[in-house]
């Protein structure tokens, strides 16, 4: 042990941490997860005590850790200054920093490098990769960041390692969305731990979470790793529809060739491929390249000498998509009814008050009580769909307040994205107004950039108003609970001249 450390900062042995089958099970996150229509005739992962007894959970600094080999989450040229990458450093000495430039140089997204841990007390640091996420490429990220841990677990076999600190694999930059993330990651390391090779090799998995995935991580960990009937039943109705294929990756019908056997002869008559007796089809999935894009039956399409179709199946694949934006949407309702959200209900920026002159419910949303870059994104979102649910069964209007905010309280473009595409499309058809109040040039330009090219169908939704005296016209002032500060910064720069009209 480190005697230079500082008493909280002392070197932990990871098997000195409880296992998942010895720690406390967690109710609230499997409590009322039973509504609804089964997703599964049987529980896909069945209990088993001797994988429970491999995965630990644990929240703390990785580099303190005694493991086998940690995992470094990075970049492709291993330039970012996070925090836990300058700890890591520190405390691996100049050495490590000094073999990633001069020799490793680069890690290609998707994949890993592993190097020594030099004066850490991990044995090995393996550099990962994870994708940047957007939504237009999110089944190439999927995709990636799948072959991330996976890659991962399979240097641990290739090199005997016992022991692993994982952290959770997310480009800060552009995070990958945390539920759908977590499903990636445990349903990896569930297939893994269940090959009788990966089984033999890896002894003991500590998942390093930060508090921005706890939660999340807690309430799935059950549907992956069950210990009890109750975590069976829960897994029937909460695991997605879609858990991969045998290896746990990601199944995209886009990414799938047919392959009949001797392409050379001609067609049966009537030109059906499988009508023949002597044809066999197989169906493979290629997702061993991220960013590879397949045909679907290319052997078929020149033989019957016209142009291969450069989608599967559109139907279905617009189909399968709208289903799993359903059951995630639905994922994220139940977590909203059963999560503690008191974090962010506290900080007073959402909330329902009075209805406009028409009885619709008025959501108000202050925006330099918003500090982005402090608060938990994913109980926000939790937050937002909790409040809005109730109201967006009718018409429904929304007022945002972007008096005196700061850059501190600017949302990132992705992170709106995220939000608008992970909310049902009840919430879009009822939402008949969405108010800015005080707008900057900076709102003004995001507005038109969202709203033309991301969310154009509630474009014509969007009013941006400079004054309280606007929302008036359609609410009564005692309907309106607005903040003192923004009434005040509001007669400073219009006057009180809109009180007399609307007595």
């Amino acid at each position: 042990m480190d005697a230079s450390l500082a008493p909280d900062e002392r070197v932990l042995d990871i098997w000195q941490l409880k296992c998942w089958m010895e720690q406390e099970e967690e109710t609230e996150g499997v409590k009322e997860l039973y509504e609804g229509k089964p997703l599964h005739a049987t529980p896909p992962y069945p209990i088993n005590d001797a994988i429970n007894s491999k995965i630990c959970l644990w929240s703390g600094d990785i580099s303190l850790l005694k493991v086998g080999a940690l995992v470094h989450c990075t970049n492709e040229a291993f330039s970012d200054n996070l925090q836990a990458t300058q700890r890591l450093y520190s405390r691996a000495g100049p050495e490590l920093r000094k073999n990633l430039l001069d020799n490793i140089k680069s890690c290609n997204t998707g994949e890993v490098e592993v190097s020594s841990g030099y004066n850490l007390s991990a044995r090995y640091v393996i550099h990962a990769v994870p994708p940047l996420h957007t939504t237009r490429f999110h089944t190439a990220a999927q995709s990636s960041l799948y072959y991330c841990y996976r890659r991962v677990l399979e240097s641990c076999q290739e090199r005997c390692i016992a022991s692993l600190a994982l952290p959770v694999l997310s480009s800060p930059h552009y995070p990958y969305p945390t539920e759908d993330g977590a499903h990636i990651a445990l349903r990896t390391l569930r297939w893994f731990l269940s090959n009788s090779s990966g089984s033999r090799t890896l002894k003991r998995v500590v998942l390093v979470l930060d508090t921005d995935h706890i939660a999340t991580y807690t309430a799935l960990l059950p549907l992956y790793f069950p210990r009890t009937l109750r975590h069976l039943q829960a897994a029937v109705h909460n695991l997605p529809c879609d858990l991969g294929n045998a290896c746990g990756e990601p199944v995209n019908p886009e990414r799938q060739i047919r392959i009949i056997d001797n392409p050379q002869h001609s067609l049966p008559e009537g030109g059906d491929v499988g009508a023949g007796g002597g044809t066999v089809e197989t169906t493979i999935n290629m997702g061993e390249h991220a960013f590879s894009r397949m045909e679907e039956d290319v052997d078929r399409q020149r033989l019957l000498g016209g142009q291969p179709a450069y989608v599967a199946d559109p139907a279905t694949a617009a189909l399968t998509t709208d289903m799993q934006k359903i059951q995630r949407y639905e994922r994220l309702l139940r977590r909203s009814k059963t999560e503690d959200l008191r974090e962010i209900s506290g900080i007073g920026c959402l909330y329902q008050c009075g209805h406009d002159k028409l009885g619709r419910p008025i959501i108000v949303f202050i925006g330099k009580w918003f500090k982005y870059n402090e608060i938990n994104l994913d109980k926000a979102m939790l937050y937002l769909i909790q409040i809005l649910e109730p109201v967006s069964r009718s018409d429904y209007i929304i007022i945002y307040f972007h008096t005196l905010t700061s850059t501190d309280n600017h949302p990132a473009l992705h992170w709106i994205r995220q939000v608008y595409d992970v909310l049902d499309y009840k919430f879009k058809k009822h939402l008949k107004a969405f108010h800015i109040v005080h707008p900057t040039l900076w709102t003004k330009i995001m507005t038109w950039w969202f709203t033309t090219f991301m969310a154009p169908q509630i474009k014509h939704k969007v009013f941006s108003i400079t004054g309280i005296e606007y929302l008036y016209e359609t609410i009564d002032p005692d309907q309106l609970e607005v903040p003192a500060y923004i009434t005040e910064h509001d007669m400073t720069v219009n006057g009180v001249r809109y009180y007399k009209g609307c007595s």
